[in-house]
Formats: C-alpha cells, sequence, structure tokens
C-alpha cells in the first residue's frame, strides 16, 4: 500500500514523541510530508497538496492534539486544499477510496479522555469533525490512534509507542475496524 504522513506540528525540533512517531513511520518507508517545515509562511501550494492526496492510498495525519482540535495549519490545510469539485461536492470525489487515519498524541491520560473524564469526551468523539470533513469528501476515516500521558512517557515508552504505532497505521484496514 502507498502511504503518506502529512506531520503537522508547530515545533517538532523540540517534540521527543512526535519526532520518534515520524521517525519509526518514515522507517517503516511511509512518505512524510511536514506542513510546517514546508509552509513556513502558511502559503499552501494546494495543486501540490492534492496531487499527493492523489498518489497515496493511505494518507495519516499526526499532529499533537491542541485544544480540543488540530494546529492551526492543517486546519488551513483542510480549508484551502479540500475544496468543492475537487473534493466534495458536483464532480468533487476525489478523495472516494483513499483512507484516512489520525494520529494524535496528548498530554492527559486515557482515563482523562472517557466519558465523564476530565475532558468529558473520547478521542473518538473529539475527533469527528475531521472525520466527518473526511467522510463527507468520499473518504474512509479509520479508527484514529491517540499517544496518550506524553507529557511523562519515559524514552521506552516512546519508542514502544512508535513501534506500536508503526505497525497499526500499516496493517490492513480489516483488522483496523474489526
Amino acid at each position: 500500500m502507498n502511504m503518506m504522513a502529512i506531520v503537522a506540528h508547530p515545533s517538532m525540533e523540540t517534540s521527543k514523541i512526535n519526532a520518534a512517531l515520524s521517525l519509526e513511520l518514515q522507517r517503516s518507508g511511509m512518505f512524510m510530508h511536514e506542513l510546517y517545515r514546508e509552509y513556513p509562511d502558511w502559503s499552501i501550494d494546494v495543486e501540490r497538496e492534492q496531487a499527493y492526496l492523489l498518489k497515496y492510498d493511505r494518507i495519516i495525519l499526526q499532529f499533537p492534539f491542541y485544544w480540543y482540535s488540530c494546529p492551526p495549519l492543517l486546519k488551513k490545510w483542510f480549508d484551502d486544499v479540500l475544496v468543492p469539485g475537487w473534493a466534495f461536492g458536483p464532480g468533487g470525489d476525489k478523495l472516494a477510496g483513499k483512507a484516512f487515519m489520525v494520529v494524535t498524541t496528548v498530554g492527559g491520560t486515557e482515563k482523562q479522555y472517557r466519558s465523564g473524564g476530565f475532558n468529558k469526551y473520547t478521542m473518538s468523539e473529539l475527533l469527528r469533525p475531521i472525520e466527518r470533513t473526511l467522510t463527507r469528501c468520499h473518504a474512509d476515516f479509520l479508527p484514529p490512534y491517540a499517544v496518550y500521558n506524553t507529557t511523562f512517557a519515559s524514552e521506552d515508552e516512546i519508542k514502544q509507542e512508535a513501534t506500536r504505532c508503526a505497525a497499526i497505521v500499516r496493517a490492513p484496514v480489516e483488522s483496523l475496524i474489526s
């Protein structure tokens, strides 16, 4: 399967967990596309981004979870790249058959991201706007992969999570949704 990871971390050089995840995904043969490195001026090359989306079968959206959402450049990427007539609406079927998966990192514990927990909702519930954006564009949305408690993760835990993440994102779709 032809896979790409769109990484949206505004300060990747200071990130331990996202850097480890990216490195392990790259080692597994995935094409890595870092939005903040590629577009420091926030001027997104829409045609180039759309060409990338057409080229790859599975697209991983990797980012730290910011205020119950994605970092702002990724939101701008959605707004600029997934346009009517291309991604949705009449003639907008270019993402049909593409599989998207969110890989996100949070400082809080998994227990805090449960119904009734500190954050009131599960990670899947909080990612619904991204899920609906992609399904509206006729793409398949795979179950997200969240790395919790990153604030206190040891080097060994980070390495284990990166290895686990790379295995999961490369797994056949059937094993992810069963």
